[in-house]
């Protein structure tokens, strides 16, 4: 076998015979390509793009998890992106992953997309900037990137089926445009087709899509990949360029290539070139020096925590502060609340007593559902931080800080997982025992004797948490595929009371504590949304419990009727347990008000979790769930001094917004998602993230409103009729406000910018844009500068404004700097569909140099500029236009 060094791409595949090669063409199980034993060796994938999960859904090995995706671009850095890309690629060393399935620049066309959370930006420059700077971090330490899901995969509705219908303008200026600035910029070694249909057409046999515009045009050299399950067909697909399906084993290669070449559909010179693509790829993991079959670890030293806390802090954007409630500042032993009003800060020498409350308060929201999600080597809540930056380094007074839940606002029950122990008492968890057969005839009776004896399991395994897909992580030879489960674990509760317990599953079973039934899933077990939408509802029952007591939890089930269904995928199931401490709501948010009144400040933390934002499913509306407006309402009359911190991936509603004074948006902050929202409100961080995507008043001002997921026109088909007047860029064309607009973020300091220049002219598109900022506040900061492009005269409609580039300026307090942003022809093309071709037509552009692209920004500077001749230009970018 080839060594690392010297892999031969066309030496190795002159050795392989034709069904060595089509067997290159799928993968082995989910994250594996498959091996030719004595010639190519078996590279390994894994999800993120927020962390890297490794080889397991279930009882996976625990990972660092970063800001979600539009976390990470409100930050409008770069450098970070890149930073954060190379701490995942040393996660991935420690995992043996050469092929990381990240990032994902698909566009945020509705605030409702089930994984919206998981993209960068409504934007295709933010989105293609940020991905390529994760993209260089990625592959400089020689991981694999896998930027995905190519293309116009938007929506989870229907998402294996949907045909995004999408005029050509719109995917070139919206949709395509972050795939062609990562490819130009970063060369990511493989790329993701998207699961649904374009035009028609699914992406994954797409021809002009993957081979005249992606190869041909753009010149693209890596290896494609299907979404996993989302190669559909086997000439098709082949012929369109899709090197490897996934996951494995093959449903539509494999024999079914065979009989393409028996019939002359499809002939080996075919297979060659997918064959090498694949090979290409295993070259780069030779060449990486990552272990192949390696025993997956966990990275977790103080290097890797201070990027995790820095990226969460960095993330938090900060919407109100009209109080100047914020920065709520430590000096010394004392805490001192800090009122900024432009002028130096007064300080008021008192220890104020805090109200935590809320239900993203207690539970660490770290990062959305689906892909995304993984176990993490730890979790900081914001109570957690909240307390820690309270204390500022001593013991917290008995009551400084007072916690109240409010109510529950989490779809299913929070996971029981901080609650449980193994039954042996050896660790936390519990564990997990399988049967081929039926332990007995009662197995599942909702009156069983649990403690009557069962034969040995056929196989068994500790895990540390309550919530188990089973689709990986089991031995193939010792479980079968229809088999029987039984969970055991010990629960100590820390809070007296009646405690709701929470399960769902994939099959059929029964939830037991203390050897009383509290859920029956035996008897009937509704369709819901759990596991990829494979699994039950969630059903919950109460069971009351004392502080420090412990009591056995215990779970059996089935997936024998599970296996019946026609999943995409071979699985075995899967099992969620969770439970909290019951409120009811009247008396939670009585509970939450009385607290708030007696506090000096109250930190109200609402949302959404993964529960809402998942992949498989959109969100119904933009509405916090159950009654969180009036939990708001409520203790923000009770307490004006209230800092209201939301947490979600996109969008939602704030009907409350004009009586609040402070309001941080916060989105999901990864492992340190505690520590990142109190160095932003304690003042050790001076915030300057800005929104990367625009927060609508209501769903109906969305562009893409009504055209989308379930409320599309058509049966099968979503219309992309607003084209490319996709977010900010359709708030200004229609002349809505909203609520706050792409690039909006408030700092604890200010700036002013001055000085503008630019050239009056440019004969082939590259100009550089100059400007000073000066902090003119009391506190060293850095601010993100948006620079938008406006055509004053164009042939054919085009966006009020466009964003052409941006930086991120640090200015320490008082002080002036230099700044300036340069851009090229791209900045001022457009599509124009009957040439087939980018054109920045001659005349003349407005330069606009902003704080955000809000319609009345107050901070900013225009100029403009006259391109003296027509540019046409085709493939990747600049380099290859013509004049």
């Amino acid at each position: 076998m080839s060594s690392k060094t010297d892999f031969d791409v066309e030496k190795t595949l002159s050795k392989l015979t034709l069904r060595e090669r089509i067997t290159l063409l799928a993968g082995r199980g989910w994250w594996h390509m498959e091996p030719i034993k004595g010639k190519v060796r078996s590279l390994r994938m894994s999800d993120g793009p927020n962390g890297v999960r490794g080889t397991q859904f279930f009882n996976g090995t625990p990972s660092s998890c970063f800001p979600c995706s539009t976390g990470l671009a409100s930050t409008f850095d770069v450098e970070l992106a890149q930073r954060i890309g190379k701490a995942l690629a040393v996660e991935c060393a420690a995992k043996g992953v050469h092929v990381l399935l990240a990032p994902t620049v698909n566009t945020q066309r509705s605030p409702l997309g089930g994984r919206g959370f998981e993209s960068f930006s409504e934007d295709p420059l933010l989105n293609g900037k940020m991905a390529s700077h994760y993209i260089n971090g990625l592959q400089s330490k020689g991981v694999a990137a896998t930027i995905k899901h190519f293309v116009a995969n938007d929506q989870e509705f229907e998402r294996f089926s949907i045909s995004s219908e999408v005029s050509h303008r719109a995917l070139r200026e919206i949709y395509m445009k972050p795939f062609q600035i990562a490819i130009r910029e970063s060369n990511p070694w493989a790329l993701m087709t998207s699961y649904n249909r374009l035009n028609g057409l699914h992406a994954s046999e797409h021809s002009w899509l993957l081979q005249d515009v992606l190869r041909e045009e753009w010149g693209y050299k890596g290896s494609l990949m299907s979404d996993w399950t989302g190669t559909y067909s086997t000439v098709e697909a082949i012929n369109a360029g899709l090197d490897l399906e996934m996951p494995g084993p093959s449903v539509v290669r494999g024999p079914a290539l065979i009989r393409a070449l028996q019939s002359e559909k499809l002939f080996p010179t075919d297979i060659e070139v997918r064959a090498r693509k694949v090979l290409e790829l295993v070259k780069y993991a030779e060449a990486s020096s990552i272990e192949f079959d390696k025993k997956e670890a966990s990275v977790d030293n103080p290097e890797m925590r201070a990027l995790l806390r820095r990226a969460a802090a960095s993330s938090v954007v900060i919407l109100k502060n009209s109080d100047g409630l914020l920065p709520i500042e430590v000096t010394g032993d004392n805490l001192i609340l800090q009122y900024l009003h432009g002028q130096k800060p007064d300080m008021f020498k008192f220890m104020p007593s805090f109200a935590v409350i809320g239900p993203n308060a207690k539970h660490a929201m770290i990062s959305g559902g689906g892909s995304a999600a993984l176990s993490p080597t730890y979790m900081v809540s914001p109570l957690q931080g909240i307390e820690e930056a309270a204390s500022h380094g001593h013991s917290l007074k008995d009551d400084q800080v007072k916690y109240s839940l409010g109510l529950m606002t989490q779809r299913y029950t929070p996971l029981v997982d901080p609650h449980i122990s193994l039954p042996s008492g050896s660790g936390p968890g519990g564990k997990f025992e399988f049967w081929n057969k039926s332990p007995n005839d009662s197995f599942l009776s909702t009156g069983v004797d649990l403690s009557e004896k069962l034969p040995d399991a056929a196989w068994n395994v500790s895990a540390v948490s309550a919530y188990a897909f089973l689709a990986d992580g089991i031995p193939d030879d010792k479980v079968d595929e229809v088999c029987w489960i039984r969970w055991t674990s010990v629960f100590t509760p820390d809070e007296s009371g009646e405690w709701m317990f929470g399960l769902g599953i994939a099959g059929r079973g029964n939830l037991f504590v203390n050897n009383t039934l509290v859920v029956d899933l035996s008897t009937e077990a509704p369709q819901g949304d759990l596991f990829f939408g494979l699994g039950t509802i969630e059903k919950r029952g109460k069971f009351s419990v004392e502080t420090g007591k412990q009591y056995t939890l215990e779970v059996r089930l089935s997936n024998a009727e599970f296996m019946q269904r026609d999943a995409p995928f071979t699985t075995r199931g899967g099992m969620r347990v969770g439970a909290y401490k019951y409120v009811d709501e009247d008396k939670g948010i009585e509970e939450a008000v009385r607290l708030a009144t007696v506090r000096d400040v109250a930190v109200l933390v609402v949302g959404l979790n993964h529960d809402y934002e998942s992949e498989g499913f959109d969100r119904p509306n933009m509405d916090l769930p159950g009654r969180t407006n009036e939990l708001v309402t409520k203790v923000l009359k009770a307490n004006p001094r209230t800092i209201i911190v939301v947490q979600s991936g996109t969008p939602v509603k704030m009907p409350w917004i004009k009586e609040a004074n402070t309001v941080v948006q916060a989105f999901y902050g990864g492992n340190e998602t505690g520590h990142g929202l109190a160095d932003v409100l304690f003042g050790k961080v001076n915030p300057s993230a800005k929104l990367p995507l625009t927060f609508p008043k209501r769903l109906r001002d969305s562009p893409a409103h009504p055209s989308f997921s379930s409320h599309a026109q058509e049966r099968g088909k979503v219309h992309y009729n607003e084209g490319i007047f996709v977010g900010y860029r359709g708030f200004e064309i229609n002349d809505i406000a909203p609520l706050f607009p792409f690039g909006f973020g408030l700092s604890y300091t200010t700036y002013t910018y001055s000085s503008l220049s630019l050239p009056s002219t440019t004969s082939d598109g590259n100009f550089t844009v100059k400007f000073k900022i000066k902090n003119t506040g009391y506190r060293d900061g850095k601010e993100i500068v948006q620079v938008y492009v406006t055509d004053v005269e164009s042939s054919l409609p085009r966006p009020v404004k466009e964003l052409a580039g941006f930086t991120k300026v640090s200015v320490n307090a008082g002080e002036e700097a230099d700044a300036e942003v340069t851009l090229d022809v791209t900045a001022l093309s457009f599509w124009e569909s009957r040439q087939g071709t980018w054109i920045a037509e001659k005349g003349d552009f407005d330069v606009i140099v902003a704080a955000s692209s809000a319609k009345d920004e107050k901070n900013l500077l225009k100029g403009r500029i006259t391109l003296t001749k027509t540019i046409t230009w085709t493939g990747l970018g600049p380099t290859s236009a013509k004049k």
